[in-house]
């Protein structure tokens, strides 16, 4: 069954994109849910990191599941409404309010590399292939989903990724700047990370976060909203926290106020 599950260690939620018997390729059901789910998410206070996964060691997500087009995406007005599903979620994962994660293991084609591209963060281990593959289906990429394209990988870069359809390998994906870093065991590293990300000042994460959104938003930037949060940050009980921590020489202990 194609779902999306999720659970929470201490203050990390991992999110599993679940379709493995299709390499998690990502049905119309499973783009809806991740969008309703990351709704849930970005209201739980507890959350300070996000973990994305796909079941299994074989792909991370394979794309959309083709094998839905013919119902899914049969009309002007299906296609609408699908690639309104796609948006939605990749909007969702792009402006989570908390630092998010993506493990890659595996296949990370189409629509699987357009939610890596959602994350701020993004590891693989060496089985990863990497493939943007509409070219060779004739499907129109959307506008958000590009303009990520050409942020990782920079225009000529990203420009020969769409044009070509050709699959990079793990190195190559570090080499081009779709992944930061290859681990053998990248679930694992990515947990790890996670859980050091959450154990540092909740609002200073969100301050932070807050201002890449806005920075990629360019002229239309709200860079008040950055303002405001960062000076949150000065007037919190863990802006006092830190510097006790710092004088004791011991770890913070941040609540989030």
């Amino acid at each position: 069954m194609a779902q999306v599950l999720h659970h929470i260690e201490g203050h990390v939620a991992t999110v599993v994109l679940d379709n493995e018997a299709k390499y998690n390729a990502m049905s119309l059901s499973m783009w809806l849910q991740l969008a309703q789910l990351l709704e849930q998410l970005r209201q739980d206070e507890s959350v300070r990191v996000l973990l994305l996964r796909g079941r299994g060691e074989k792909a991370f997500v394979s794309g959309a599941d083709i094998s839905e087009f013919e119902q899914q995406r049969n009309s002007q007005q299906s296609v609408a409404a699908y690639d309104r599903a796609v948006d939605t979620a990749q909007t969702a994962l792009a402006e989570f309010p908390r630092p998010v994660i993506a493990a890659i293991s595996g296949i990370c084609f189409g629509g699987g590399l357009g939610l890596a591209l959602s994350c701020d963060l993004r590891y693989c281990n060496s089985t990863a292939r990497f493939r943007m593959p509409a070219a060779r289906l004739g499907l129109g990429y959307a506008w958000r989903s590009t303009r990520a394209l050409v942020a990782a990988l920079g225009p000529m870069n990203a420009a020969e990724a769409f044009y070509t359809a050709r699959i990079y390998e793990a190195e190559q994906a570090r080499q081009l700047g779709i992944v930061q870093s290859v681990h053998a065991d990248v679930i694992e590293h990515a947990r790890e990370t996670a859980h050091l990300i959450a154990g540092n000042a909740p609002l200073t994460l969100r301050a932070a976060k807050l201002a890449f959104i806005s920075l990629r938003e360019g002229p239309q930037a709200d860079s008040a909203a950055v303002e405001a949060a960062v000076a949150a940050c000065f007037a919190s009980e863990d802006y006092a926290e830190g510097r006790r921590a710092f004088a004791e020489k011991r770890a913070p202990h941040f609540t989030g106020r």
